[in-house]
């Protein structure tokens, strides 16, 4: 369906005409009355809201076909900035970004998650602050994302039940950092935003992709439909607890036995090199071995990605992503993991799901949370309710 199909059939405010400028393509009014149907007294009152709101911007003039070249108006996303946070078990990576998700500045550390949301939050709003200080953006600042490692009643933003974060169990993390940094503060899980930010800065046209990231656990985001999908009780993508087929019958955290995380988590493949001799005991262990040239890492490396691909191979079959990203600390170790993971997924699924199905590693460098986290917030702010609403 093309934008005059979709958008001429039918009225449309202020907030959904902005939707159209935000792929950043120069626009006259014309244009704008075309896709929208809407008088050109209308439209041209709509850009005119757009214009002193800093969100839209003149963009030149565009070709003329006799007379007065028409002006082209195109979405500016240095307006206001966001504050993207991706908080992990043991780490805190934080940025300041445009609405586009142009990273501006940022800042990562070591913590502990199981501080506790007072001391790790706290952190969070000083160095935030920080950061917004550092760009001199610290008046436009409109919306916060946070990711956490663990389950999200997203509709509340508050943590349920999450099994590496003592203390965090409905935690009011919105109401926390809103009420210190007075914007609105959405946040998911983790892994749901790590696939919000491979999607959004690196395969913005892939409607049907699965995000899995592979560290101390592992789980995955799904995307149908260019949208998040988080289940009904948003445990959507937990691969880390179905149990491996043939795999070895390890405890799991979770109180089952045999599960993917026990059998192929960073944790598991260390524990597998430690018992043959090796200095292992973390999936930075095992990274570091495999970057070092140690054949047994390597090799252990690639079969946890053959169990990965076991249940993957199912997830194809029943989802049909047209991509799949591997992501999280496991897969620094390069192309061990994903040749794992390929092997056992393009011979057990069927060939229709896989005709044009692609398995890479991740291309955010380590930037997926904070990226997500960017687009999480920036899509709360630019949503048509919220542009509707400065236009009042």
């Amino acid at each position: 369906m093309d934008e005059l199909t979709k958008f001429a059939t039918r009225p449309t405010g202020v907030g959904e005409m902005f939707q159209l400028l935000r792929d950043g393509t120069p626009r006259t009014r014309a244009e704008l009355v075309a896709l929208t149907g809407q008088s050109r007294s209308t439209i041209a009152a709509r850009v005119d809201v757009l214009l002193a709101s800093g969100l839209v911007s003149p963009a030149g003039e565009a070709t003329s076909t006799g007379g007065r070249p028409p002006a082209t108006f195109r979405f500016n996303p240095a307006a206001r900035v966001v504050l993207a946070v991706d908080l992990g078990a043991t780490h805190a990576r934080l940025a300041v970004t445009d609405l586009a998700g142009e990273v501006l500045a940022e800042h990562a550390e070591q913590i502990a998650i199981a501080d506790g949301p007072g001391e790790v939050l706290g952190t969070v709003v000083d160095r935030g602050r920080k950061l917004l200080e550092q760009t001199g953006r610290a008046d436009d600042l409109v919306s916060v994302g946070v990711g956490l490692p663990g389950p999200v009643e997203h509709s509340t933003g508050r943590p349920i039940n999450p099994p590496i974060m003592p203390g965090w169990d409905d935690a009011d993390v919105p109401g926390i950092l809103g009420a210190r940094l007075h914007v609105p503060v959405l946040v998911d899980n983790d892994v749901n935003v790590m696939a919000l930010g491979e999607h959004s800065s690196q395969w913005p046209g892939t409607d049907h992709l699965l995000f899995v990231k592979v560290a101390t656990g592992i789980g995955s985001g799904i995307i149908m439909d260019g949208q998040i999908r988080r289940g009904a009780q948003g445990s959507a993508g937990d691969l880390g607890h179905i149990a491996v087929a043939d795999g070895p019958d390890l405890p799991c955290r979770c109180g089952n036995t045999g599960c993917l995380e026990a059998v192929a988590g960073g944790p598991a493949i260390a524990a597998v090199l430690a018992a043959d001799g090796a200095d292992a005991s973390t999936g930075a262990d095992v990274v570091a071995l495999v970057r070092a040239g140690d054949l047994a890492a390597s090799h252990a490396v690639r079969e946890a990605g053959r169990h990965i691909g076991g249940v993957l191979a199912a997830c194809v079959s029943l989802l049909n992503p047209s991509v799949i990203v591997i992501g999280g600390q496991v897969a620094e170790a390069g192309e061990h993991l994903v040749a794992g993971i390929r092997e056992v997924v393009y011979r057990r699924s069927l060939p229709l799901a896989t005709q044009h199905l692609r398995i890479v590693a991740s291309r955010t460098m380590g930037r997926a949370g904070v990226l997500g986290a960017s687009a999480m917030a920036a899509d709360h702010v630019l949503s048509p309710a919220a542009i509707d609403a400065i236009a009042v």
